[in-house]
């Protein structure tokens, strides 16, 4: 199944995409996009160009488990792409995640303006990897 991942962001919304078998997830791009439902309605179309037959939305829930202001926002997001593809959308706990991307990218040390570039789809990645590790231990533990 093909799967499309989102890092959303304020600013800046990061995307990856699963191959078919589920086995390789890549970054597809960055979009920098401030306005709430033109971010939605562009990942949504990005989404259906990629085939996607699910749509994962990185989930910041606090480390407290709580559900802030910007899980809120994220939850409302995963909404609207659920209206505007009819895919399945689940939202993926991504605690830390944007952390974990920062120091892979200190480990290639990518810098300056190609970081800020890049972050939010090595972010999304991260989510679907998550994500993907997930539905392997579901399916080898049923």
């Amino acid at each position: 199944m093909i799967i499309f991942s989102v890092d959303f962001g304020d600013t800046r919304t990061g995307w990856a995409v699963c191959d078919a078998m589920e086995m390789m997830a890549h970054p597809v791009d960055v979009l920098t996009e401030r306005q709430f439902e033109r971010c939605a309605e562009k990942t949504a179309q990005a989404a259906l160009a990629a085939h996607a037959e699910e749509i994962v939305v990185g989930h910041p829930v606090n480390m407290d488990g709580s559900h802030g202001d910007r899980a809120q926002k994220c939850e409302q997001f995963a909404e609207l792409l659920r209206a505007q593809t009819g895919l399945p959308v689940t939202l993926w706990d991504e605690r830390c995640t944007t952390v974990s991307a920062h120091q892979i990218l200190n480990t290639t040390n990518t810098r300056g303006k190609k970081r800020k570039a890049v972050v939010d789809a090595v972010a999304a990645v991260l989510i679907l990897e998550s994500y993907l590790g997930y539905r392997r231990n579901r399916q080898l533990n049923a």
